[in-house]
C-alpha cells in the first residue's frame, strides 16, 4: 500500500480506537484509559493535520503568501500540542487527588481492552512497517509505543485481580499525562519559535557568516538573518560588501551554495 493509504488507516485507527478508549475509560472507571484515550486523540489529530497540511504545505508561494504554505504545518504541530497539553494537565488534576482518595475499576474490562488495544496496534504496525517514508517510520514506533502503555493496563489490570491497590489506575494515568506533557511541551515551545522566527536550530550564525566571510570576493558581511518556514527549509537575508563589483554574479552564486549547505533554500543577497 502506498504511504498515504497507510497514514490515511494509521489516523482512522487512532480517531477510532481514542473514541472507544473514552467510551470504555468512563464505563470502567479507569482514568488510565481515559489518559491513553487523550493520548491517542492528540496522535490521531497529529497524522490527520500532518496528511491534510501537507497537501496544503506544498502549493506554490502566490502573492498572498510570498513564502509559501509551510508554516500552516507548524500551525497545525502547535494545536495539536496544544490539545495534548490542556488535556493531559487537565488528567493531572483529576487523578492527583485520586491517589489518596481511589475509586474502584473494572479491572476485567481493562484486562480484555488492553488484549484488543495490544492486537490492533500490533496490526497498525505490521501495516506500516514494511514502508519506506520518513512518516510510516514513525508511525511505526508509536504503535509501538502504544503497546508499551497498553501492557502497563494489563498488568495493572492483572495486579486488581488479587489486590485491592486501586490507586495504581490514578498512578498509572499520572505517568502517561506526564509522558504526554513531556513530549508535546518541547514541541509546541519548538513551534512558537519558528512561528516568531528565531534562528533555526542546528545553524551556526557565527560559523555560517565565517564560511561566507571567506569565500572569495567576499570583503565584509553587514546583515545575515536566518529564519526558517517550517524547521526543514530555511531563509537567509545577506547584506555584503565586495572586493571587486564586478564579478558579483560569481560571488552571489558562490555565497548561495553555501547557505544551501546550512538547509537554506531561499535567499535575498544584497550587494552594497
Amino acid at each position: 500500500m502506498s504511504s498515504s493509504k497507510n497514514t490515511f488507516i494509521a489516523f482512522l485507527l487512532n480517531l477510532s480506537f481514542s473514541i472507544i478508549e473514552f467510551i470504555f475509560g468512563w464505563l470502567f472507571g479507569s482514568s488510565a484509559i481515559l489518559a491513553d484515550a487523550v493520548h491517542d486523540l492528540g496522535d490521531a489529530l497529529a497524522i490527520g493535520s500532518s496528511a491534510i497540511m501537507q497537501t496544503y504545505a506544498n502549493k506554490p508561494a502566490d502573492r498572498v503568501y510570498p513564502f509559501g504554505y509551510k508554516r500552516w504545518n507548524i500551525l497545525a504541530a502547535l494545536l495539536t500540542s496544544s490539545i495534548l497539553i490542556i488535556g493531559s494537565s487537565l488528567i493531572l488534576v483529576e487523578n492527583i487527588p485520586n491517589l489518596f482518595h481511589p475509586n474502584p475499576v473494572n479491572q476485567d474490562g481493562m484486562l480484555v481492552l488492553g488484549i484488543i488495544a495490544i492486537i490492533i496496534n500490533l496490526l497498525a504496525s505490521r501495516i506500516v512497517k514494511n514502508g519506506h517514508s520518513h512518516n510510516e517510520s514513525i508511525l511505526s514506533l508509536h504503535f509501538l509505543e502504544d503497546i508499551l502503555g497498553w501492557l502497563a493496563v494489563i498488568l495493572v489490570s492483572i495486579i486488581l485481580q488479587f489486590t485491592d491497590w486501586y490507586f495504581l489506575d490514578p498512578l498509572l494515568s499520572l505517568g502517561i499525562a506526564i509522558f504526554i506533557l513531556a513530549k508535546a511541551l518541547p514541541k509546541a515551545w519548538n513551534s512558537v519559535k519558528i512561528l516568531l522566527e528565531t534562528s533555526p536550530q542546528g545553524v551556526n550564525l557565527e560559523e555560517l557568516k565565517e564560511i561566507l566571510l571567506a569565500l572569495e570576493n567576499v570583503h565584509e558581511i553587514t546583515q545575515l538573518n536566518v529564519w526558517t518556514m517550517d524547521g526543514y527549509d530555511h531563509c537567509a537575508t545577506v547584506t555584503v560588501k565586495l572586493t571587486n563589483p564586478a564579478v558579483a554574479d560569481k560571488t552571489k552564486a558562490n555565497i548561495r551554495n553555501s547557505l544551501i549547505t546550512f538547509g537554506i533554500v531561499q535567499s535575498t543577497i544584497e550587494i552594497l
